[in-house]
């Protein structure tokens, strides 16, 4: 009875909240009526439709023996605690998405892209991360190409693989480009981050060797490390001689991302990953926190508007009209693909009880689509003004200060030439304009919070206490991606070639990695070259293609559900699956045959080859079109190879379905058969509950 009482409450103040963010249009609302709508959507969307799923859907089994326990070899596969499962796993997922999409996407106004997050979360991206950790870890722990293969068929499976291994390296370039962008030129910012890697290669020393099985000490020892290089930054960025050596434009900076990625590809998990992991995942939650308990103490008023102009596709940030890019560009926060490469790579391996697997799997993406809720507020705490000065690119305001913030007043968001520079002196910056990429606004806005919440004095600290914070998340991802894009590559090379197959054979290891890292990197090199900033190119590619892989991921669980449970219990996954079908086709359609130059890859790619012809383009322009003519044309073809092959796993998910339905034969459920647990629960503190 009491806990109906709660579930009641909380839907009442839950469904409040949402209609009076939905109906409030002229006046500024509060950002806790935004904490408030999201906290209790998630927790009644644990609580009950996580619960149903779990009891109904998988009927999980607590005493069912998962790969952790079947298949332990002390390495790979290995029982683990629940929380450590959760903490590896939110490590693991969290990455730039959930930060800087919800960023860039209020250029729409707030309210579409809060509704999104939430209610995409909670009947989306929550429940793909369940059901696909569910599927894997009753399969072994197979990975999700591998679970294509075995239950859609040959066809739908090859299609998936390739399809997720060349979205991995767009996901992987995009993230890079955005801590390109928020160190170009920032000597404190780019110091900070540099010494993240020395610091987790020191914790991974110290709980590998000095204080072996030492977690919480060797955590702590790298929060303390990395809170003292974001103090040593600021002397760094005052010494005139230190300042110069960190002082790199943006061609260099990608250079260091490409070379760090290909080296925590190939070093072993427990010198840079493992730490790297440990160390995150304590500061992720930690901000979190911070910055919602700064949030209830301030009650900061959201400035921007509930909608803009923008949302006619006009956008400065990135073309567009609010359907479908703002689902595209908020990615991450409601919905990711990507994690559905967790919730069947390193996780399922982990579990050590089905009832674990609500926990780490809805869970851990509800506490992320927070986190897409945290950067909501902190972008549109900022006027937005100051937003768009710090998020557009020189190539559409102007390549002068007086020349942007002429453009942005005109769009009705006033900002002056001396609101941005003393902004920039109070960050620690000596520039603020055209910072594209979501992550120094996201900054600005988080230091303002932490500012008015614990002391303004420390402005410029917290700014690039923010921009480490960021960097965190990404890195974490662009070394995890590349090693998942790395095994993958090596499993389709062993076809070829069978010793390449091996992950642990060092010849096969270096050309994989190799081949990875090139591939991203060369999309990373694209983004950074664009005299627009590189954002309004490559975010909507990688919006489209982290979509689609999320697409690929719920014809799988789809497919799964209908041979293995009764048919509408198929809904839980083919609704949403819908839904994005519709999204990414309609983006996909738009970005490929659009004639708008600001909008389509191809039309904007015949643009310049025409202006370039005529010879009006200006000569730095001139110097770098045919490249932007080729990764404009490039993209299109990719969007083009994307779309066909979400076609082919949907078409062959459609066409095993109907065979199931009609009696004939399809490929065989790949289920594992019951084998009783051996292990205490109780040791474990594992709980079906």
């Amino acid at each position: 009875m009491k806990q109906r009482l709660v579930a009641v409450l909380l839907a009442i103040l839950g469904g409040g909240a949402l209609a009076f963010i939905a109906l409030s249009r002229n006046e500024p609302i509060n950002a806790l009526w935004l904490v408030t709508a999201a906290s209790c959507a998630y927790l009644l969307g644990y609580r009950f439709y996580a619960k149903w799923i779990e009891t109904t859907v998988f009927v999980a089994d607590p005493s069912r023996a998962t790969p952790a326990e079947r298949l332990n070899n002390g390495r790979d596969f290995l029982p683990t605690h629940r929380w450590v499962v959760f903490g590896h796993h939110f490590a693991a997922i969290a990455g730039a998405g959930p930060l800087v999409g919800p960023t860039l996407a209020m250029q729409f106004g707030y309210l579409p892209g809060t509704l999104w997050i939430i209610v995409g979360a909670v009947l989306g991206g929550c429940v793909q991360d369940m059901i696909i950790l569910f599927m894997s870890t009753r399969r072994n722990g197979r990975s999700l190409g591998q679970m294509a293969r075995d239950e859609l068929g040959p066809v739908g499976g090859t299609a998936a693989v390739l399809g997720t291994l060349m979205i991995i390296l767009i996901i992987i370039a995009v993230l890079g480009l955005v801590i390109v962008n928020a160190m170009k030129h920032s000597p404190w910012a780019s110091s900070t981050v540099f010494s993240t890697i020395p610091i987790a290669v020191l914790v991974g020393f110290y709980m590998r060797n000095w204080r072996p099985g030492r977690v919480l000490e060797g955590s702590l020892l790298g929060l303390v490390l990395l809170l003292l290089a974001v103090i040593a930054g600021g002397s760094i960025d005052h010494n005139e001689t230190l300042r110069n050596v960190f002082n790199r434009d943006g061609v260099a900076l990608a250079g260091f991302v490409i070379g760090y990625g290909w080296i925590a590809a190939i070093l072993p998990v427990w010198l840079l990953l493992a730490p790297r992991d440990y160390i995150s995942t304590f500061l992720k939650i930690g901000v979190v926190a911070l910055l919602a308990a700064a949030i209830l103490i301030m009650r900061p008023e959201i400035r921007m508007p509930a909608l803009t102009q923008f949302v006619d596709g006009t956008g400065p940030i990135f073309a567009g009209k609010i359907f479908p890019f703002v689902f595209i560009t908020i990615a991450c926060g409601a919905l990711s693909g990507f994690h559905a490469l967790v919730s069947s790579g390193t996780t399922p391996k982990m579990v050590s009880t089905e009832g674990d697997i609500r926990l780490a799997g809805y869970g851990s993406m509800a506490i992320e689509s927070f986190v897409a809720i945290m950067a909501v507020i902190a972008a549109t705490v900022l006027d937005p003004g100051v937003y768009f000065a710090i998020n557009t690119g020189a190539g559409i305001v102007g390549g002068t200060a007086e020349a942007a913030v002429q453009t942005i007043s005109g769009w009705g968001f006033p900002v002056t030439v001396e609101q941005m520079r003393d902004l920039a002196q109070t960050m620690g910056e000596s520039s603020l304009f055209a910072r594209t990429g979501g992550a120094p606004s996201l900054a600005v806005g988080m230091a303002s919070i932490f500012g008015s919440a614990f002391g303004k004095g420390l402005l410029a600290l917290w700014y690039h206490f923010a921009i480490m914070f960021e960097a965190i998340f990404i890195l974490t991802t662009v070394d995890a991606g590349t090693r998942v894009g790395r095994f993958m590559l090596q499993d389709a090379l062993g076809q070829v070639w069978e010793p390449l197959g091996r992950t642990s054979w060092y010849p096969s290891v270096l050309l994989s990695s190799t081949l990875i890292v090139a591939g991203w990197g060369y999309f990373l090199y694209v983004g950074v070259v664009d005299p627009n900033g590189g954002i309004n190119i490559l975010w909507p590619l990688f919006g489209i293609a982290n979509q689609m892989l999320a697409a690929i991921a719920l014809c799988v669980a789809t497919g799964i559900l209908v041979k293995t449970v009764r048919l509408r219990y198929a809904l839980v996954t083919a609704l949403p699956l819908a839904w994005i079908v519709i999204v990414t086709t309609t983006a996909a359609y738009q970005k490929i045959f659009s004639t708008d130059v600001k909008l389509g890859f191809f039309a904007a790619a015949n643009d310049m080859a025409a202006k370039l012809a005529a010879g009006t383009l200006t000569p730095e322009r001139a110097k770098v079109a045919p490249t932007l003519i080729f990764n404009q044309q490039l993209d299109g073809w990719l969007t083009v190879l994307f779309a066909l092959l979400l076609w082919i796993v949907l078409l062959e998910m459609l066409r095993m379905g109907l065979r199931q339905l009609r009696g004939l034969p399809v490929p065989p459920n790949s289920e594992t058969p019951y084998v009783q647990t051996q292990l205490v629960a109780d040791a474990l503190g594992s709980r079906a509950h």
